[in-house]
């Protein structure tokens, strides 16, 4: 482009100005009725070569100081309109494609649920229709929630068996107030029976973090589902009877249970339940070591040491102690996310779950 296309002003007298700037607007009008809006953008604003920029130069800045000011309004008013056809074409473009019912639709891309997310999804819908409510609490937390509360004392020796992840310069905090990584869901429990009187009935799922090392069947990230009922009169009958209906629910209706003696700090007395091997039926074969039956998780009669404990925080908090052992009991479970699973696919390695490879998961979709 050449400045043959901006004549000069023959004076600056405004009859002059208006006209000139008029001449120039009825061209921009013009070309702005072009389809081609990108032509007509770089035509009249480029920034090198646009005709604005060649009017600035050849009508602004060459005029004595006395126009400069009528020049320069008349100047912006037009590259305001200039602006202005721009964005009518844009818009006028964006309507009649939006008002276009005869382009074809676009299907969107529906995704699938992660195994790890289908399982838990399945265990949680379980206990909901069981009547509990689904809790849900910080994956990062501190170590009267994950520990103390929970009838771990320090340096009792039932933390070893949960190897933790601690979050970095903690040392100068009150032990109870050092903050890790939770090794399990059950600091939800506490923190609900703080803030919730019984009856309680909550299911609890969600990540928790172990310094595990990775192999075919850890990870230093897997999955839980924990479940809590507290209430007048709860016995550990009634445990039996929800694990029981639970693993039927969820794996079947021949599928039996039995329950061992073992211990958790939390729970008096405690068991590790077992479920009849869904693979054989029972009859024993590789998967559940010829013996007929598969661990699948814990469970037990909540300990008084934990009502006492939220007892004190409820008391802290104003409010009153509803958790009287004398008055009360409950029941509490858990079970890992990832195992439930690895059988219910058949996956062999549990760091296929975390992998993020999409030729793994599509099998799932």
């Amino acid at each position: 482009m050449t400045t043959d296309l901006i004549p000069p002003l023959k004076d600056h007298s405004e009859a002059t100005l208006d006209a000139a700037f008029a001449d120039v607007l009825a061209q921009a009008r013009q070309a702005a009725a072009a389809p081609d809006k990108e032509a007509f953008r770089l035509d009249w604003l480029g920034r090198k070569q646009g005709r604005l920029k060649l009017i600035g130069d050849a009508w602004l800045k060459a005029a004595p100081p006395e126009a400069r000011k009528l020049i320069g309004q008349r100047f912006n008013q037009l590259k305001e309109q200039i602006e202005g056809y721009l964005a009518e074409g844009s818009a006028a473009k964006t309507a009649s494609l939006s008002l276009d019912i005869t382009l074809p639709g676009e299907r969107p891309r529906i995704g699938a649920e992660h195994p790890l997310v289908q399982t838990m999804n399945e265990v949680v819908a379980v206990f909901q229709r069981m009547g509990y409510s689904v809790g849900i609490g910080p994956e990062v937390e501190t170590d009267f929630y994950n520990f103390e509360s929970l009838n771990f004392p320090p340096n009792h020796p039932a933390r070893d068996t949960q190897d933790t992840l601690v979050i970095a310069d903690q040392e100068g905090k009150p032990l109870r107030e050092r903050l890790l990584m939770r090794t399990h869901t059950s600091p939800v429990q506490i923190r609900t029976m703080e803030q919730q009187a019984p009856p309680v009935r909550i299911v609890i799922p969600g990540k928790v973090h172990r310094n595990d090392a990775a192999d075919a069947t850890h990870s230093p990230v897997f999955h839980q589902v924990e479940g809590l009922c507290v209430d007048t009169n709860i016995t550990f009958s009634d445990l039996k009877g929800t694990l029981g209906h639970a693993m039927k629910a969820f794996f079947g209706s021949s599928v039996k249970t039995r329950f061992f003696p073992s211990f958790f700090p939390f729970t008096e007395p405690s068991a590790d339940v077992q479920i009849s091997c869904i693979f054989c039926n029972g009859k024993g074969c590789r998967k559940c070591k010829h013996s007929g039956w598969i661990e699948l998780l814990g469970c037990g009669m909540v300990d008084p040491a934990v009502f006492e404990a939220v007892n004190q925080k409820r008391i802290a908090a104003g409010l009153d102690p509803a958790y009287d052992p004398k008055k009360i009991s409950g029941f509490a479970f858990g079970m890992g996310v990832d195992r439930i699973a690895m059988m219910k696919y058949g996956i062999s390695d549990i760091g296929l779950l975390y992998s993020g490879d999409v030729r793994f998961l599509e099998q799932f979709a």
